[in-house]
């Protein structure tokens, strides 16, 4: 069965003091949003203060990135174990921003999909297309590629213990947003490359903010959204999981 779900990306934003302002803020009104899910997902060094903030509320913790391999020398990278066990549920996977500025390909990014799966947590499978794709007609086989490789290394019970979130990469932080019908389209097809696999969640993310959230929501095969700037706001969060609820 398909719910509702609202994850806020921060990015590499955050302070010890902005984050506890932050959350002080959205967490009390948050408790009265209901038939939604919501999860922040805050830089890797910022998890364990997040996760006590977050103890006790109806609020995910969740991390913006991990490596494929659980363990090992991998300077700088953080396993998926490591997350589980900091209290993380929710994990991105192929963030744009990890494809075109760290060179994460499809085959990287279904391992890492896989390795989440393993340690228990949920991968949020990222997904998009460039504006060349887009103006060339390319959409929907670049959305394709990017989810098949996923299909293909966990199969349709893998992908539907996972969350996909629609982000065209040229709607991330221009303020520019594809229109409620062309983003259900991309639903509506990434809908039917699951097959089986109904139960998916797949979100939108990609510039949506309080006037714009609602008529996104209101599409029948988008199940909520990944938020990234107006995650960092807690008025405009909060609107937007508003919107969401049902």
């Amino acid at each position: 069965m398909r719910g509702k779900l609202v994850i806020g990306n921060w990015k590499m934003n955050g302070s010890l003091d902005a984050n506890r302002r932050l959350l002080q803020e959205l967490l009390p009104p948050l408790a009265a949003v209901k038939g939604l899910e919501v999860a922040v997902c805050p830089p890797f060094p910022y998890l364990a203060q997040v996760g006590a903030l977050l103890e006790g509320s109806s609020v995910a913790l969740g991390a913006q990135n991990l490596h494929s391999a659980g363990q090992g020398a991998f300077t700088g990278e953080v396993g998926a174990g490591m997350l589980e066990e900091l209290g993380c549920r929710y994990v991105l996977v192929g963030h744009s921003e990890r494809r075109s500025l760290f060179g994460e390909s499809d085959e990287t990014v279904a391992e890492k999909f896989e390795a989440a799966l393993r340690a228990g947590l949920v991968p949020v499978l990222c997904v998009g297309e460039t504006l060349a794709q887009r103006r060339d007609g390319s959409t929907e086989a670049v959305i394709a590629g990017q989810v098949r490789a996923v299909l293909q290394r966990v199969g349709g019970a893998g992908i539907a213990a996972g969350v996909i979130a629609y982000e065209p990469v040229w709607a991330i932080g221009t303020g520019e947003t594809a229109s409620p019908e062309q983003a259900q389209a991309v639903h509506r097809h990434i809908r039917a490359l699951l097959g089986e696999a109904t139960a998916t969640p797949i979100l939108y993310g990609g510039s949506v903010k309080p006037d714009n959230a609602a008529a996104l929501f209101a599409q029948p095969d988008i199940d909520g959204g990944l938020i990234g700037g107006a995650s960092l706001e807690a008025a405009s969060f909060l609107a937007i999981c508003r919107a969401a609820q049902s």
